[in-house]
């Protein structure tokens, strides 16, 4: 197996990202139109869908190549895309692509859950290189990021289901993002409190 290589962060970036900004410049585009495909019509927010399918999976391909290495969080979520994704395209139903999220988060709190079950840290495995951790900061850490995956996992469910679709779509884009990152800033004073200096020398 070939080692893991680094490449340009603002290409990394755009592998990761862009297909999420393109989605969203394009149902800003396309929202209010509706198309005529095969005899069948689709709304804006359905062919945007039909586009991001295969987006994602090729800028998911194209960081695999260049790298040589995906995490097994990106996989579970090309997975589900290309399963819900399709779903919503090929039944001309949007609900099954606003599903998504809420599946990914429920499948990821799900996989802490039973490694909390079983006294592991499954987030350590896939995290360690990362953030350098005691055993007592992993457990307490991947508890707090499980309730946090399925608080997310709700909030989606609310949102698609009582609010309009431009609503759903901001909070996918940046409501998401924003708040994974505020998790992660919250979590300030448990690193300070569990985390290994590496050796010196």
């Amino acid at each position: 197996m070939s080692e893991p290589r680094e490449i340009n962060p603002m290409l990394r970036a755009a592998l990761e990202y862009g297909p999420v900004l393109i989605f969203l410049v394009a149902y800003l585009w396309l929202k209010d139109n509706s198309y005529t495909i095969g005899g069948t019509e689709y709304e804006g927010f359905i062919v945007v869908t039909a586009m991001f399918v295969p987006l994602l999976v090729l800028s998911t391909g194209a960081l695999w190549a260049l790298t040589g290495k995906i995490s097994r969080m990106q996989v579970a979520t090309v997975v589900l895309v290309v399963i819900f994704g399709g779903l919503s395209v090929w039944l001309n139903d949007p609900r099954f692509f606003k599903m998504k999220p809420t599946l990914i988060y429920l499948l990821f709190g799900g996989l802490l859950a039973v490694g909390l079950l079983r006294g592991k840290s499954y987030l350590k495995y896939v995290m360690e290189e990362v953030m350098p951790l005691r055993d007592e900061g992993w457990m307490l850490l991947t508890r707090r990021l499980m309730y946090f995956f399925f608080g997310l996992a709700l909030a989606n469910e609310m949102i698609w289901r009582f609010f309009s679709t431009d609503t759903w779509v901001y909070f996918k884009t940046f409501g998401l993002t924003a708040a994974i990152f505020v998790f992660f800033m919250a979590q300030g004073k448990l690193f300070e409190a569990y985390g290994e200096k590496k050796d010196q020398g």
